[in-house]
């Protein structure tokens, strides 16, 4: 009896870290560490190690595994974290260089299946933000702010490029049409929330708002909070978009618990520059949004243990989108009746 082949999708969480760890040990090379210790700190989208290098520098050591960055896209990702870190006074990772002069190294990895592309930063000391309060959304939305009025004077260098947030599912390939798991309701639901957020894209981006670099992912996971500082970090899935983009993803992930955080942050951003102006509708429907986005890449992830609970959080999606199709208001809180 012939047996198929084992394939990276198909491994446990464990032992695709133990596939990915070799890379990231020769990707370490390549960006001149000298490396003393290496831990694996998170593995999800995609696969960060911490290293600790002999001469006592830590790095955070990427190795892409979902991401849908091209090379050009990772190049002004990285460029435009290192103007941060060199031009403004938000607390961000400064990206390495590596031997030959890219931000970034193709390294093969055969458990894999192919190469994969890794990069390194230095590493931010501290705990992770996980749940903001009051203080960090503030703080947040004073960030947020700064970095958008950096971005409005910055240009991708030549040779890279940023993709345009023009769609609900930022021009990822569409896993949720026919998804397993989806009753007829359900998908009657996701086609018609899709369509709401495609027309509020348009129209917000029809207002002549600049489209300007956006980090496109600001919340706790991707802060620290050190002593009142806030840092930023992983700039992944950064692209070109309208400000108020970023602020509805920063509130999609404030929306439970009430409105205070929600508050704060609108509050922080106001002390530096003006609220983006978009319509209250349509600022609800690039919040719901982000639900279908993060529902589609689920449905997508090679990490085994993300994809088994796509099907449970497609449920959640559902239920979430169907409430705001029916009130007007995106909100995470469980329905009544629910924990």
């Amino acid at each position: 009896m012939l047996r198929c082949p084992v394939t990276y999708a198909d491994l446990d969480d464990a032992a695709q870290v133990e596939v990915l760890r070799p890379a990231a040990l020769a990707a370490a090379a390549r960006f001149g560490l000298d490396v003393a210790r290496v831990e694996l700190v998170a593995h999800a989208f995609n696969t960060t190690f911490r290293v600790d290098a002999r001469d006592g520098t830590g790095v955070a050591l990427r190795v892409h595994t979902n991401s849908m960055s091209t090379p050009d896209n990772v190049r002004a990702q990285l460029a435009w974290q290192r103007a941060i870190a060199d031009e403004t006074e938000v607390w961000v990772p400064r990206p390495l260089l590596a031997d030959e002069g890219e931000w970034f190294v193709r390294v093969p990895c055969a458990g894999y299946g192919g190469e994969v592309l890794v990069t390194a930063a230095t590493w931010l000391d501290g705990p992770d933000v996980a749940d903001p309060d009051e203080a960090v959304a503030r703080a947040l939305g004073r960030t947020m702010a700064l970095l958008h009025r950096h971005a409005g004077a910055w240009e991708p260098p030549v040779g890279s490029s940023l993709p345009t947030f023009d769609t609900p599912l930022f021009g990822d390939p569409d896993r949720l049409s026919g998804a397993e798991g989806l009753d007829a309701g359900g998908q009657e639901v996701v086609e018609e929330a899709r369509a709401r957020c495609d027309e509020a894209f348009g129209r917000v981006l029809r207002d002549g708002q600049a489209l300007r670099a956006l980090h496109a992912d600001l919340h706790g996971g991707n802060l620290k909070w050190v002593d009142g500082r806030l840092g930023v970090f992983d700039f992944d899935d950064c692209g070109l978009g309208v400000p108020a983009l970023d602020l509805a993803i920063a509130t999609f992930y404030l929306r439970a618990g009430g409105a205070a955080r929600e508050a704060a942050l609108r509050a922080g951003y106001a002390e530096v520059a003006p609220l983006p102006d978009v319509d209250p509708a349509d600022l609800e429907a690039l919040v719901a949004a982000r639900q279908l986005l993060l529902a589609n890449d689920l449905l997508g992830s090679s990490t085994r243990d993300l994809r088994a609970a796509s099907r449970d959080y497609l449920a959640t999606s559902v239920e979430r989108l169907r409430r705001w199709l029916d009130t007007g208001l995106f909100t995470r809180d469980p329905a009544p009746g629910r924990s």
